[in-house]
């Protein structure tokens, strides 16, 4: 067994896995899993660059981390980086960062990395499943971008494309910097628009059409199928592996719209940095439904940092 720690970090959260890894068995023993949300992404798509209270708060949620991974006693340690740093003129700032608080420099991977590392999480435990139709269609919806990736046992087909939660929400619903609460039709309409045109893009490389299992990841679909279950708090292991209908999706997507921030704020299951931006990220997860024409979706608490502490072993 080899102990691991992995550290994925997106446009808004940064996340945390220690485990040890059987790289003959395939088994991962979680020994700790943590997220922050650090909103490292804020601005990003305006200004081009990552704000300074922006990698503060990532540097703050490192050094954490680093005390965890200390303490764990984690062989080796891998820092992948995502959506925002890829983009960011200064990421400069943030890899010294990173590397002196965490002693490795991060990986800024591109888009189709991350859709490997993310499918590999996934499916891992999935393909043991013979009822499951295949090919999988692994959707991860983060902060800055969604990956698509299609395969059977290994990946077959993926793609990147620059809609995620935060980045449709800062392009649409922000005006004279404050969230629309809750978002005009014409906005809602305008940031439809933009998530097709991304799906057309990633049918031109992945066979959208071909999908018989819809698996989708990452905050923003966790969150709704904490909400269809009527979780009284944020359960991991109630969550992992729910069957979500098509119909509860939308019904979620149009509360998520229509109410105010108080009233998101107030849901059991929702995380305070995913209140102002869960409406996006249902309307993405409910465009790629009625693209695929899904009546259903399998939600998995396993994801790229899995795949990252794989890729470890």
């Amino acid at each position: 067994m080899t102990r691991v720690a992995a550290v994925d970090c997106g446009t808004n959260s940064i996340r945390l896995l220690v485990a040890d890894c059987d790289p003959v068995t395939g088994e991962l023993a979680e020994l700790d899993r943590r997220m922050t949300i650090v909103r490292l992404g804020q601005g990003v798509d305006r200004t081009g660059r990552l704000a300074p209270e922006a990698l503060e708060r990532t540097f703050a949620a490192c050094r954490e981390y680093a005390a965890v991974i200390k303490e764990l006693g984690a062989e080796r340690v891998r820092f992948v980086a995502t959506s925002a740093s890829r983009d960011a003129e200064n990421r400069g700032e943030f890899v010294q960062g990173v590397l002196d608080i965490l002693g490795v420099e991060p990986e800024v991977i591109s888009g189709d990395q991350e859709a490997e590392f993310s499918f590999t999480g996934a499916t891992r435990e999935l393909v043991a499943h013979d009822h499951l139709e295949r090919p999988f269609l692994v959707v991860d919806i983060g902060g800055g971008s969604t990956e698509f990736v299609v395969g059977e046992d290994h990946v077959r087909a993926a793609r990147s494309v620059d809609v995620g939660c935060v980045r449709m929400t800062e392009r649409h619903l922000v005006v004279d910097g404050v969230v629309t609460d809750p978002p005009a039709p014409e906005q809602i309409a305008a940031m439809r628009a933009d998530i097709e045109a991304a799906l057309d893009l990633a049918a031109e490389t992945v066979p959208l059409a071909e999908a018989r299992t819809l698996v989708g990841l990452a905050g923003s679909v966790t969150t709704v199928a904490g909400i269809v279950l009527g979780l009284p708090e944020y359960l991991s292991e109630e969550i992992h592996h729910a069957r979500i209908s098509y119909e509860q999706v939308r019904e979620v997507g149009e509360r998520m719209l229509t109410a105010t921030h108080a009233e998101r704020a107030a849901i059991p299951v929702m995380h305070p940095g995913r209140v102002d931006v869960i409406g996006a990220g249902v309307l993405v997860l409910l465009a790629i439904m009625e693209r695929i024409g899904a009546t259903e979706v399998i939600v998995s608490e396993h994801d790229i940092l899995d795949g990252i502490a794989w890729s470890i072993a």
